[in-house]
């Protein structure tokens, strides 16, 4: 799996299909790190480099039969984890916890009014914060050792870890724009909590995935290209025009 993180440092992002995980994604990239999404079920031990984990949310209910429930003995203790909305729900659930269908889907705005600014994940963020909802179930019980870090009206763990670990969950989404404080929330987990350096950029990844192609592809070989005018394949002609020029073939497809 190390062989698909280009950078020293890096952000896993466990997706369990949720519409947000992308957000996830470029919110951590923003910061200048590296972030790579990996299906839950293709996860199979932790990349070199990676500083920390991500759990998405879902469109799933942990309550699902077929719910996603990955093994997560590879990650604990090693790195930090953070779980968002489905991701919280299944660290609660994990732990011993309880959860439950909500009386009515929490689905919006809402407000912060309990916010614990010692815990270093929500450190610099405010009493009243706006943050974003987007869930069917409730956590009625965290189970032993995990504690709340922050409540709203209609939610009383919509922030939590685990006490004595650098395991953490919250039950609303940071990366989309109605959380008005998920950059403080994102850049606390991922410079101050993780240890990241936030040194890459974009560049980073074109230079390092061209000299990747250069290197499989070696100085002889040529490549044909289906392009579709699409953003991946699109993309991926300029990085192999770039590695080996007049030796890309495109096809319009």
């Amino acid at each position: 799996m190390s062989d698909l993180l280009p950078s020293s440092e890096n952000i896993l992002i466990l997706d369990f299909g949720s519409q947000y995980t992308q957000l996830i994604a470029r919110r951590v990239r923003e910061i200048n790190v590296y972030s790579e999404i990996i299906p839950w079920h293709k996860f199979d031990g932790l990349p070199e480099g990676c500083k920390g984990v991500i759990l998405s949310g879902s469109p799933f209910s942990v309550r699902d039969n077929d719910a996603p429930m990955p093994d997560l003995s590879g990650i604990l203790g090693k790195v930090p984890l953070l779980g968002v909305c489905y991701g919280a729900q299944y660290l609660a659930l994990q732990n011993g916890g309880n959860v439950e269908a909500s009386d009515s889907r929490e689905y919006g705005r809402a407000n912060l009014n309990v916010v614990n600014t010692e815990d270093v994940l929500l450190k610099g963020m405010t009493a009243d914060s706006q943050v974003w909802m987007s869930h069917g179930d409730s956590i009625l019980d965290l189970g032993d050792g995990y504690e709340s870090i922050c409540s709203t009206g209609d939610v009383k763990f919509a922030g939590f870890r685990a006490v004595g670990q650098e395991v953490w969950g919250i039950q609303f989404h940071p990366e989309v724009f109605h959380t008005t404080e998920g950059p403080i929330l994102m850049r606390n987990f991922i410079i101050d909590i993780c240890g990241c350096n936030a040194e890459w950029t974009p560049d980073n990844f074109a230079d390092a995935t061209i000299a990747d192609l250069k290197d499989q592809i070696g100085l002889d070989d040529h490549v044909i290209l289906g392009l579709s005018g699409g953003v991946d394949s699109t993309v991926a002609a300029v990085l192999l025009n770039k590695a080996i020029g007049d030796r890309l073939h495109c096809i319009f497809v």
